[in-house]
């Protein structure tokens, strides 16, 4: 069953400002924020949107932390280069573009982009620790927090990993059991409560994006009797 809590947050619309709104995302890995963050980028038009994912911005290997099997952990908090993701946030907030260099993690096949980030109305800050780093939390006007339940987490990291980042089985549940879950449980659960949405993504979203959807629509809409139109994209 889909379940999700909305919270009134009517108090970050100002028609007089042109402030996007910043819109965090975060959950588990695996929970699937990848497959609804594409699905809520496709019902707006690419200059009412922009992204910014936490998982381009890790530390090079040869600063990430290792465990004591000398394991490289990128599911730690101190993977993140948290400076130049605000930095980042902050430029885009003010209307600048920005470019950063896609992390292509374990994968020596996969030739890492440039990827250009143009200010919007809307800017989605996503990675599993954007409610952890106090730096990120207190710049976000709305939190969604995206869940589901372990066993489905596990299937869907085991066949991302080994498909997108080149891991083998066993090396994708010892990081599961060594870093995922530990990670999840100190640094990510207990930020599930500060959410003004909850998604529960075992089976679907789509009730839950509809509702998200029409409030980013509306939010932009009341921005719009003051500043130029911008495009939206309505279902």
């Amino acid at each position: 069953m889909l379940q999700f809590l909305f919270v009134n947050c009517c108090h970050i619309m100002d028609t007089q400002s042109a402030k996007p709104l910043l819109l965090g995302i975060a959950g588990g890995s695996a929970s699937g924020k990848t497959h609804f963050l594409n699905c809520l980028l496709q019902q707006f038009a690419p200059e009412s949107i922009c992204l910014i994912s936490l998982d381009n911005y890790y530390h090079p290997k040869h600063k990430l932390p290792v465990d004591g099997n000398g394991v490289t952990n990128f599911d730690a908090p101190e993977s993140i280069d948290v400076e130049l993701f605000c930095e980042h946030i902050k430029d885009l907030s003010l209307g600048k573009s920005v470019s950063q260099k896609e992390y292509t993690f374990n994968n020596p096949t996969a030739e890492p982009k440039i990827i250009v980030l143009q200010p919007a109305p809307i800017i989605v800050i996503e990675g599993i620790f954007v409610f952890y780093f106090p730096q990120i939390a207190e710049m976000l006007d709305l939190k969604v927090f995206i869940d589901a339940k372990e066993f489905i987490k596990l299937k869907r990291r085991i066949i991302r990993d080994q498909i997108e980042r080149g891991y083998d089985f066993e090396d994708v549940i010892y990081r599961y059991e060594m870093h995922v879950s530990p990670t999840y449980e100190k640094f990510i659960l207990p930020y599930k409560e500060e959410a003004d949405i909850v998604i529960n993504n075992n089976k679907h979203f789509l009730k839950a994006l509809d509702v998200l959807v029409a409030y980013l629509n509306q939010y932009i809409a009341a921005n719009q009797t003051e500043h130029q139109t911008l495009p939206l994209l309505n279902n």
